[in-house]
């Protein structure tokens, strides 16, 4: 659909109604003109033959005619989750032919190889930005022109030299499944799995994929799919290269998921059999949300703080940024709870706006105007607490003094902040040209209780977290993270900006004092 199909749909629909044909539509959400239409075509056709059916593909989309859901009959095609399932499902499509095509000892190997990482590289995309930084959509023409590669491979191998492994690598990490990858570490991931997974060793009986996870030696399909159905239902992360805390994380948003589906799909009466009401619950919860909030900015204050500070300051720009935009939300929150308290009361009327805030409020989540305008937040008094704690930051920094840490994720545009840091170095020094002045970092070992004093330059941040990995505090670098702890919080980071036109000398003494402190070379 879409492009101007309607008029063959239409001319479909009319012959096969009358002859009892099947007629099947594709991607019917960009068609949504046409829907409606459809239904009533469908429903109220005269003269329509017993035999006829009309099948309907399409996406999720929000206005998609729900008369025309509520008409049919869904069928969902799923893709299998796990390992076992999705292997299941590759040699489900893999014939005997298939399977014979080649002798060579290493093509059933070969051919495995390739789905259990056409299984790998689907099932990292369950555990969000830890398994790809970009979810890609991996399909199964993918493993299809993979395994007609491998089969051309070895149709044209020469035995003398045996398998050009380092092609195969190729082609798969940078063609076949790499051609979908955009991300630098996402394209560095793949080719480690090409790597480790398409090697001699995987001809030998010793290799594992993971443990229990073997090569299986077989001459037919059916002791394949018998060698699959032994695999265990439920994979471990460390099966796809993730550490045991990714499935907790995986879990996690999955039943919150769920939980959320079962909140929208409640009924949303204002009676009750007992105790407080949905409205006064609301009412309750919008006195005390607008006794704790702050007052709103004045901008003649703000603009006369602004100047004794130094309004054309690269960093005092990024402030008066920020409070607007602070103004903004609280402006927007203040507006919304005055008024969805007098649409309780029954003075105004309760319009879409307002009754999106009751239901959201009423299930602990943050209403969508709200969410526009500021950040996410997983419940509404987590932020809630958010919005204090960066008014905070931003009211201390302007009516008192700039602060000694800054935190980092309390900023609206935290790009911007360290934009403006570096202008600020780069104007303090004479000679430096921004182009060339570059972000640098140091992790600390103090926490920001321990921050009492300014660096000599750049800022102090705090409020970091790493997610999938731990942090070695004594040596000052990444580590395994902790079982059952899924964000390790960052000491405090020294961020700075040094020009690389001019590299500081120190930096390369501490590197070769580093790395050869075990001979002579030190006294370099």
């Amino acid at each position: 659909m879409g492009q101007g199909q309607d008029i063959h749909a239409r001319r479909l629909l009319q012959g096969s109604m009358q002859d009892g044909q099947w007629v099947l539509l594709q991607n019917c959400h960009l068609g949504l003109d046409f829907m409606e239409e459809l239904l009533n075509t469908v429903t109220c056709g005269e003269n329509t033959h017993d035999n006829f059916r009309c099948w309907l593909t399409t996406e999720e989309h929000p206005k998609f005619p729900i008369n025309l859901l509520q008409a049919s009959i869904k069928f969902t095609n799923e893709p299998p989750q796990g390992v076992k399932a999705s292997l299941k499902r590759t040699y489900a499509g893999i014939s005997q032919e298939q399977l014979d095509i080649n002798n060579l000892p290493m093509w059933k190997p070969m051919l495995y190889s390739v789905a259990f990482l056409h299984t790998t590289v689907q099932e990292r995309r369950k555990f969000g930005p830890i398994g790809w930084n970009i979810p890609y959509e991996f399909n199964q023409a993918d493993f299809s022109a993979t395994v007609q590669f491998i089969q051309s491979h070895l149709d044209d191998l020469d035995m003398k030299k045996g398998v050009s492994w380092t092609t195969v690598r190729y082609m798969i990490g940078e063609v076949q499944y790499g051609g979908r990858v955009t991300d630098d570490y996402d394209k560095r991931l793949l080719n480690t799995y090409a790597k480790v997974w398409f090697c001699e060793s995987i001809l030998l009986d010793s290799f594992n994929f993971y443990t229990g996870y073997k090569i299986p030696k077989c001459k037919t399909v059916d002791d394949y799919r018998i060698s699959i159905e032994a695999l265990p239902l439920q994979d471990t992360p460390e099966c796809f290269g993730l550490h045991a805390n990714a499935d907790i994380t995986y879990q996690t948003n999955t039943a919150n998921e769920m939980l959320a589906t079962i909140v929208n799909i409640q009924p949303k009466d204002s009676g009750s059999s007992g105790g407080e009401t949905r409205e006064s619950v609301v009412y309750n919860l919008a006195n005390d949300m607008l006794e704790k909030l702050p007052d709103d900015y004045k901008p003649h204050e703000v603009k006369e703080r602004l100047r004794k500070m130094g309004i054309l300051q690269p960093l005092n720009i990024f402030l008066r940024q920020e409070i607007d935009r602070m103004q903004k939300v609280i402006g927007e929150v203040r507006v919304t709870l005055k008024d969805l308290k007098l649409a309780i009361d029954g003075t105004i009327i309760m319009s879409e706006k307002l009754q999106d805030a009751l239901d959201n409020m009423f299930n602990a989540r943050v209403p969508n105007t709200w969410k526009k305008i500021s950040w996410e937040s997983s419940t509404l008094g987590f932020w809630f607490t958010d919005l204090l704690e960066r008014n905070s930051q931003f009211s201390s920094w302007l009516f008192e003094r700039k602060p000694c840490c800054y935190w980092m994720t309390g900023f609206f545009n935290p790009q911007g902040f360290l934009t403006a840091m570096r202008q600020e170095i780069t104007r303090a020094h004479k000679g430096w040209a921004l182009d060339a002045v570059v972000l640098n970092n140091e992790v600390t070992k103090s926490m920001k209780e321990d921050i009492n004093t300014f660096p000599q330059e750049g800022v102090y941040i705090h409020g970091l977290y790493l997610d999938g990995a731990g942090w070695d505090r004594r040596q000052c670098r990444l580590a395994e993270p902790t079982a059952k702890v899924l964000y390790t919080p960052l000491p405090v980071v020294h961020v700075f900006a040094i020009n690389s036109d001019r590299p500081r000398v120190i930096n390369v003494v501490v590197v070769v004092a580093v790395n050869c402190n075990c001979c002579d070379t030190t006294a370099l």
